[in-house]
C-alpha cells in the first residue's frame, strides 16, 4: 500500500496537472469549497422565505426544500446531466453540472440548519425591535440573522465536510476528483483494488477528520473571542 502512494500521490493529488486537468483531492476540496459558497445565499433566501409572513412563500420554500431533500443526490447529478445542457443549449463540464447538483442539494439541507437558527432566537427580541418601529426585514437583517447565524455555525461547518464526501458521485459523470482520481490508478494497477481503495478511505478519513476538528476549534476559539468581547 506504502508503495502504491509513493508513486501514484501526485495522481491521488492533484489529477494530471500540469501536464493536464486538475484533478484528485485538490479538485474534490475546491468542489467542495465552491458548491457550499455558491449556495449559502440561497439558502438563506429560502429560509427567510420559509418563516416569512406570507403564506404562500412559506408553501413554494418548504415544497422545494421537501422535494429536493427527498431526492437523492445521485439522482439530482444525473438531472443535472441530461437538463442543464437543454436549458442553456451549450455543452456544460462534468465540473460544472456537479457544481450545479450541489449548490441544488446543499441550498436545501443549508436552509433548514439556518431556519433552525432563525427560530431558536427569543420572539422577545423580534417583538422589542418591531415595537421600536423597526421594519420586519430589516430586524431580520440586523437582529435575528447575526444570531442565527452564530447560532448554527458549528452544523454550517459540519455540511461542509459532508459535501466533501458527496463530490464523490461526481465519479458518475467522470468528474477528476478523488474517488476518480483512485480508480484510474486502479486501472493501473489492475491487481490491487483492495489496497488502492484502502488509501482512498484513509484519506478522505483523514481529510475530514482533520477539518472537523480544526472547524471544531476555530468554532471555540469564536465563541471565547465572543464572551470576552
Amino acid at each position: 500500500m506504502l508503495d502504491l502512494l509513493m508513486q501514484y500521490w501526485p495522481t491521488l493529488l492533484v489529477g494530471q496537472y500540469p501536464n493536464g486537468p486538475l484533478g484528485g483531492l485538490a479538485l474534490t476540496l475546491i468542489l467542495a469549497a465552491c458548491g457550499l459558497a455558491m449556495s449559502l445565499p440561497l439558502a438563506l433566501l429560502i429560509a427567510l422565505a420559509r418563516v416569512s409572513p406570507y403564506g404562500w412563500l412559506r408553501v413554494a420554500s418548504k415544497t422545494l426544500v421537501n422535494v429536493v431533500r427527498g431526492m437523492p443526490l445521485l439522482m439530482l447529478i444525473f438531472w443535472a446531466y441530461f437538463v442543464v445542457p437543454k436549458l442553456t443549449g451549450q455543452v456544460v463540464s462534468g465540473f460544472w453540472t456537479l457544481i450545479f447538483a450541489l449548490v441544488v442539494y446543499e441550498s436545501a439541507y443549508l436552509s433548514e440548519v439556518i431556519r433552525s437558527g432563525i427560530e431558536a432566537v427569543p420572539r422577545g427580541q423580534i417583538e422589542a425591535s418591531r415595537s421600536l418601529g423597526v421594519g420586519y426585514w430589516t430586524t431580520m437583517r440586523k437582529v435575528v440573522l447575526p444570531q442565527a447565524l452564530f447560532n448554527v455555525l458549528p452544523s454550517m461547518t459540519s455540511q461542509f465536510v459532508s459535501t466533501i464526501k458527496e463530490t464523490s458521485l461526481g465519479y458518475v459523470i467522470s468528474v477528476n476528483e478523488l474517488t476518480f482520481a483512485a480508480n484510474q490508478v486502479n486501472n493501473l494497477v489492475l491487481t490491487q483494488p483492495l489496497q488502492v481503495f484502502g488509501i482512498l478511505a484513509i484519506i478522505y478519513f483523514l481529510v475530514c477528520f482533520s477539518l472537523s476538528r480544526g472547524l471544531s476549534w476555530l468554532d471555540l476559539h469564536i465563541r471565547r473571542s465572543r464572551a470576552m468581547a
